[in-house]
């Protein structure tokens, strides 16, 4: 698969990504046979919840169950995207009917959607048009702590200071983490 888009590299907690083991990762979906395996061997349970998933930046999709931690599913590597993802049956085959790129981990923009559709399409899985729950992710240029916009306000809750319109999370020295804007200071 050819790569298009921005990779994202993980910049969350750092603890996380230190307890990474080698050879780990989500489960890799690269074709119609490898989701049919994936999904024999998951139960009715499972199927019912969302999942976590990350875009490597070979452009496969991988999964793993909803409570791992995306730099897990990434094995620690950079991502064309990461968020979370439901699967339905349908008639003769599988669709995925909810889609984010919520991922506090990686924190990809909303434009990372092309990604997701290459590797679902090539997943042979059916898809909607993009996300179903758009994630805005920014880092303050006042503050640099980073927040999640809700309802499209571009102000920091931490100093007040305006936020870009831009997508600007990763920033160059690797600090700082995210926090969510609903929970206020961590």
């Amino acid at each position: 698969m050819s790569v298009r888009g921005r990779s994202y590299r993980y910049v969350g907690p750092a603890d996380l990504k230190a307890v990474l083991r080698p050879g780990g990762g989500g489960y890799a979906i690269g074709s119609a046979a490898d989701f049919s395996i994936w999904v024999a061997a998951r139960s009715a349970a499972e199927l019912a919840e969302p999942f976590t998933f990350v875009v490597g930046t070979d452009g496969v999709l991988r999964l793993a169950p909803r409570r791992s931690e995306h730099v897990a599913c990434a094995g620690g590597a950079m991502v064309l995207s990461a968020g979370e993802i439901h699967f339905t049956r349908e008639p003769g085959r599988w669709t995925v009917d909810d889609v984010s790129n919520h991922s506090t981990g990686y924190c990809p923009d909303v434009s990372s959607w092309p990604d997701v559709a290459r590797a679902l399409d090539g997943a042979g899985l059916g898809r909607p048009s993009g996300f179903t729950h758009e994630v805005v992710f920014r880092r303050c240029p006042g503050c640099e702590e980073c927040s999640i916009v809700r309802e499209e306000d571009f102000v920091c809750v931490f100093c007040g200071s305006d936020l870009p319109e831009a997508w600007n999370v990763d920033p160059a020295d690797g600090r700082g983490t995210l926090r969510d804007r609903r929970s206020g200071p961590a």
